[in-house]
């Protein structure tokens, strides 16, 4: 049978399916070690670039169950994925989060969980959730200025946020990184703000290019900043690249001699974004997205219960077959995806 991956890297792929005898991998040699799952699609924010309007329940159907979750993760994590950041919508509106973090890090061949939060119970349960073992944090923070977060995301909670942050610290919680979504019109100027504030923190502040969906293209029209004007400005000031570790996300992270934290930057619409994907995404009803925008979700809900768990196996290898090369995001081609808290971003 002939190979669909290049003869030069034969080699390397076949030494890594020896060691995941079940790996999942595409036909652009690229495998798959990142999962992140949506636990929710509501978010008790109204974030201009994402839910200007505040979460209107569109879907009726509850989202996965802790068992489905956990008959889920065990499988793809014999299958090759070792990091599983949890996502919503906002994670922490569900009331078993903890459960679900324990659940997740208790599944043999997980390495890392990690969640994204846009802070809202970051000060009351940060403790609970590391007990938990949660390994990583994101945390939303749009804005260091309290009036400019509040035009932002609808809610005044920024100094809450902060102490929640300050509270992590004193728990030696090593693995924090703020989010912070770049914006024309709203924070561009905060940049230097921003970069003061980690010069003694040992934070990564990451800047996500704003990205089109659905529902916002006058707002993106607007707003779009390109992360190539952020990384100008670091080459400039004598910020350097910093290798990836194998699981990491699409972020390129900078360090500086004189800095405590870092800055990463994601930028989905540069040249070959998608080359180095490695992860796939599960929404809080169960269905399998291949890219963020890409045009339709494959349903494993039905394969998630104890009775037919096992067969998610052979389905997952089979629908990984559609995978693209890329998303077409250049072209104003956003998929299925309406707005990005259908799948946490």
């Amino acid at each position: 049978m002939n190979s669909p991956f290049p003869n030069n890297k034969i080699i390397a792929r076949q030494s890594y399916l020896n060691e995941n005898l079940h790996a999942l991998a595409d036909q652009y040699d690229r495998t798959f070690n990142y999962l992140r799952l949506s636990i929710t699609d509501a978010c008790n924010y109204r974030c201009n670039y994402c839910l200007p309007d505040g979460y209107q329940c569109t879907n009726k159907n509850t989202p996965l169950t802790l068992d489905e979750i956990t008959n889920l993760v065990t499988i793809m994590a014999k299958k090759g994925i070792r990091k599983v950041r949890i996502t919503g919508g906002e994670p922490s509106v569900r009331k078993d989060l903890v459960d679900i973090i324990k659940a997740i890090k208790n599944i043999q061949g997980i390495e890392t969980v990690a969640l994204t939060t846009n802070g809202y119970k970051l000060d009351k349960q940060i403790k609970s959730w590391i007990n938990a073992g949660l390994d990583a944090l994101n945390v939303s923070i749009d804005s260091l200025n309290p009036d400019k977060f509040y035009e932002i995301t609808g809610k005044n909670r920024l100094a809450e946020i902060l102490n929640g942050l300050e509270l992590a610290e004193q728990l030696n919680f090593k693995h924090i990184k703020i989010n912070a979504v770049l914006l024309k019109q709203y924070n561009y100027s905060e940049f230097d703000q921003f970069m003061s504030w980690i010069k003694h923190k040992p934070y990564t502040i990451r800047f996500i290019e704003l990205m089109e969906t659905g529902d916002n293209t006058d707002y993106f029209k607007a707003n779009h900043l390109s992360g190539r004007v952020i990384e100008n400005q670091l080459m400039d000031q004598g910020w350097q690249a910093i290798k990836k570790s194998a699981n990491a996300g699409p972020a390129i992270e900078y360090s500086h001699p004189d800095y405590n934290g870092r800055i990463g930057l994601i930028m989905p619409y540069s040249k070959d974004f998608c080359k180095s994907c490695n992860r796939l995404r599960v929404s809080s009803q169960g269905k399998l997205h291949l890219c963020l925008f890409g045009e339709k979700g494959y349903d494993l809900k039905p394969f998630l219960s104890a009775a037919n768990h096992q067969h998610l196996d052979s389905v997952l290898d089979q629908t990984i077959g559609f995978k693209q090369q890329g998303h077409d995001l250049s072209n104003h081609k956003t998929g299925s995806t309406r707005h990005l808290a259908m799948l946490g971003g």
